[in-house]
């Protein structure tokens, strides 16, 4: 849930975890280089808000051990994302909102809305904020993501194509093309970025507004 630029967490139980659907969903893609039963550690995560407060909108930052970090972007919804099903990664238990179906977020035409908007006019993530007993309070923040244009506004994105070549997918849009880096540290196109930093490290590019 949001509200404004922050995200309300509510204190539930995942079945699966976020981590377990992804120890499961990476093997399968080829840009991973993951095998069934490699071990996932989460190293950082974000969240943006969906302005209609409707869809959950997260990116986790996952590695194995010596490993590259790889970027999983997912978006949680309360009912199936008509003809997105090749790009569900599982659905998901959750003991407070009830059954979620989790996606591969570069399908969602939610997440390239927001995803847009925050590189195109210099948007941050979302304040995380944890619901406890009725009152908010502030969560952990484990990753700050920050895009670098100074748009005053952005077009809303309703339609997606996804398309994935080697480490980067390409989300084609009707205002521009947005690329995914799904292992950091690939080269990738020119263009107005989103960065995040964790841990006290460096930014890494994330994505790009290509064109």
């Amino acid at each position: 849930m949001t509200v404004g630029n922050v995200a309300v967490l509510h204190r539930a139980d995942l079945r699966p975890t976020k981590v377990e659907a992804l120890r499961r969903w990476l093997p399968r893609q080829p840009w991973s280089a993951l095998t069934d039963g490699s071990e996932v550690v989460e190293v950082g995560r974000f969240r943006f808000d969906d302005p209609a407060g409707e869809v959950g909108v997260e990116t986790l930052l996952v590695s194995t051990t010596g490993g590259p970090v790889l970027q999983a972007p997912l978006t949680y919804r309360g009912a199936p994302l008509e003809g997105a099903q090749e790009h569900l990664v599982t659905t998901m238990d959750h003991s407070v909102l009830g059954r979620r179906w989790v996606y591969d977020a570069v399908a969602d035409p939610v997440y390239a809305d927001v995803l847009h908007r925050a590189v195109a006019t210099g948007g941050t993530d979302a304040d995380l904020q944890v619901e406890v007993d009725g009152r908010l309070e502030p969560a952990a923040k484990h990753a700050g993501a920050r895009g670098s244009g100074s748009a005053a506004s952005a077009p809303t994105i309703r339609e997606v194509r996804a398309s994935t070549s080697g480490a980067l997918t390409t989300i084609s849009t009707a205002v521009g093309d947005l690329v995914v880096i799904r292992v950091l540290g690939t080269p990738a196109p020119a263009g107005e970025t989103l960065t995040a930093a964790w841990s006290g490290g460096p930014p890494f590019l994330l994505a790009v507004l290509a064109g």
